[in-house]
């Protein structure tokens, strides 16, 4: 077992606990996004209910998604590291999957911000389909997590 905690020692998994749960709260927030852009899509730039909407998204930024994802990232690589990251490549896929659902959550607060500003770069329809996308990662990382095939 000693091999499988490595430099974290007593701490591996309390950390893993951790990332796990905050990784929750970070899918959660990505799942709410899109549906939060769905909502405003339809609405009158500059309404008062786009307004709205507005202060919905910027809370769940600065509340859960940047706190969530800066500590999934903190925790996650803390557990690798001390997993052995060379040694296993199940770790490799995962965390290539964690860059691709990063840079997804950049895209959506990207196009939230540009929402924001009145502009409605992606339709309501388009915008329902991008909400699938924390579930397939979803699938993915926690398979690679559980059953380590690699």
């Amino acid at each position: 077992m000693e091999n499988l905690i490595g430099w974290l020692g007593a701490w591996y998994m309390p950390v893993k606990a951790a990332h796990v749960v905050i990784t929750f709260f970070w899918i959660a927030g990505l799942f709410i996004l899109p549906r939060y852009l769905v909502h405003q899509a339809g609405e009158a730039p500059g309404s008062a209910e786009d307004g709205k909407w507005n202060e919905r998204i910027t809370r769940l930024r600065r509340i859960i998604l940047t706190p969530s994802i800066i500590l999934a990232w903190v925790l996650g690589l803390a557990i690798a590291t001390s997993y052995g990251f060379r040694a296993a490549g199940w770790i490799h896929a995962k965390l290539t999957l964690a860059v691709l659902l990063s840079a997804y959550h950049g895209w959506m607060v990207a196009t939230a911000r540009r929402m924001a500003r009145g502009e409605r770069p992606i339709a309501e329809r388009k915008l329902r389909l991008w909400n699938e996308v924390p579930a397939i990662f979803t699938i993915l990382m926690v398979t690679l997590a559980v059953l380590k095939p690699f």
